[in-house]
């Protein structure tokens, strides 16, 4: 008997325990859907409305394919929908043939967002998880701009359509930004003051993860060095000429030597343009494209200082002419921790990116074809970081966040740890995975841009933040006097 009023005991417990757990689980569900907003869900709509039309204009621009200043029929394909799509549009801006802006609203606040849309040089590659050239040696998205662009253009739309229908108040302004990836399209912009008036931007960047972006990026400085020498038949009488050669050749010694006394943060990369023509005449031409990196502009300026000497004693001792060319610079990325925390929320709402049998199967191929770790696909979405000192790359995106704040986010379309710029991305920017990504970015930074419209103190908290780290600060582009080096037709 005492046993059979345990039993009874234990199941009513049993049976208290789980109405718990699912009235926890009801009223947590009522709380998540509590605060999707009406426009935050109208804005969802709005972009799966527009999905089958994104997914379109990416594969084509994943198909064009086109390099810096040369992208015409991406910048097109954008600006053309855009315009299609109510936004007035101004094409050519900055004086770049292929640099557009889309603007929608009047007033404040006026919320930026970046697109991107060129590829990378010489990394086409099929729709497939193994190497194959789509066209050899021809450009391909190793970057993922063409998820880039258009999924920020799906974000401006969907806002657009908020503010049309007076759900929203301000303006929303979308940049087509080219020649991320060389010339550093942004410089240009932000010279011409077109960010200037801006109270907040967005970006984003495909990744192998997924989060709000708390991370610097590092500045660089781009620039060519140029060695005249005399030529003279390289047996016969090889001390009537001067080596361009014997130039460049120090100069990379120095370079090399230099790296010893540089800070671990600092990065020297060159790549040899031109070195003569044949073996048997001193060379009178030699040209060598540098680049150097740091932590922020103040500490690049130092390294690009000495460069600079390095060069010119190159040219001494091999008694040869030098010139030096400044191709572009840009700076270090200013994090907004405040924007990121309100971005993250969003990015909660949403949820994990979920993927296929077939999907993860196709991006563990990928994995074993580059010899990485078949993990599959990481689209968990991940707490903020703590800031740290910048440890990859540079962008242009880092001028912008030098004149506004930047609200980033860094989202999954391709598999863990496969290498960037390279012919395993471009397998996954033309395909599902690469979608799945551009359309989680376009909701929720699209849901964040909402929240900036509703919200005049999160505004105002975003910039008191960009204000505090910029300090006293001055913006100046770093970039030659005169206009963008527009490839001619």
């Amino acid at each position: 008997m005492k046993q059979k009023r345990l039993m009874v005991q234990l199941i009513s417990r049993h049976t208290i325990m789980t109405a718990l757990i699912l009235i926890a689980a009801f009223a947590s569900q009522v709380q998540a859907e509590a605060k999707w907003s009406a426009n935050k869900k109208a804005l969802v709509s709005s972009v799966d409305k527009h999905e089958k039309n994104l997914i379109d204009i990416s594969d084509k621009i994943w198909s064009y394919a086109e390099l810096a200043l040369m992208e015409h029929q991406s910048a097109k394909i954008l600006s053309d929908y855009a315009e299609n799509n109510g936004f007035t549009v101004e094409r050519g801006v900055a004086g770049m043939p292929t640099a557009f802006i889309a603007t929608y609203g009047s007033g404040r606040p006026r919320i930026g967002i970046l697109g991107e849309f060129d590829a990378n040089a010489g990394i086409s590659q099929k729709a497939q998880p193994t190497k194959e050239a789509l066209v050899t040696g021809a450009p391909g998205h190793g970057c993922g701009h063409n998820l880039f662009g258009t999924g920020s253009l799906g974000a401006a739309i969907a806002v657009k359509e908020l503010i049309e229908k007076k759900k929203l108040k301000g303006t929303v302004v979308y940049f087509g930004t080219p020649a991320e990836e060389t010339i550093f399209g942004k410089t240009f912009m932000a010279r011409a003051g077109l960010f200037d008036d801006l109270d907040v931007c967005m970006d984003w960047h495909p990744g192998d993860n997924l989060e709000a972006s708390t991370q610097s990026s590092k500045a660089l400085v781009d620039f060519r060095v140029k060695f005249f020498g005399k030529a003279a038949h390289a047996s016969s009488d090889p001390w009537n000429g001067f080596s361009a050669v014997d130039g460049m050749e120090l100069y990379t010694t120095g370079l090399n030597y230099y790296r010893e006394h540089i800070r671990p943060t600092a990065r020297i990369h060159y790549h040899i343009e031109a070195a003569g023509d044949v073996v048997n005449v001193v060379p009178e031409h030699a040209q060598i494209w540098t680049r150097v990196r740091e932590n922020d502009r103040e500490n690049l300026n130092i390294v690009y200082e000495r460069v600079k000497k390095i060069a010119e004693g190159a040219a001494m001792m091999a008694e040869v002419d030098y010139s030096m060319e400044l191709i572009s610079g840009i700076y270090e990325i200013q994090p907004n921790r405040t924007g990121a925390a309100a971005l993250l929320k969003n990015m909660e709402l949403l949820g994990d990116i979920t993927y296929s049998k077939k999907e993860i199967e196709y991006a563990k191929t990928i994995q074993r074809e580059t010899n990485k770790s078949e993990d599959g696909m990481d689209a968990d979405i991940e707490p903020l970081r703590e800031t740290l000192p910048a440890q990859g790359g540079s962008t242009d995106v880092g001028d912008v966040s030098q004149i506004v704040p930047v609200v980033r986010a860094r989202i999954t379309a391709a598999p863990k740890d496969v290498p960037w710029h390279s012919w395993a991305v471009v397998a996954c920017t033309g395909m599902s995975i690469g979608h799945k990504g551009m359309l989680f970015a376009a909701k929720s930074l699209g849901m964040t841009m909402v929240d900036l419209f509703q919200n005049p103190q999160l505004v105002r908290d975003v910039k008191a933040e960009f204000k505090e780290r910029k300090g006293t600060k001055v913006y100046k582009a770093m970039i030659p006097d005169g206009p963008p080096p527009v490839p001619e037709q």
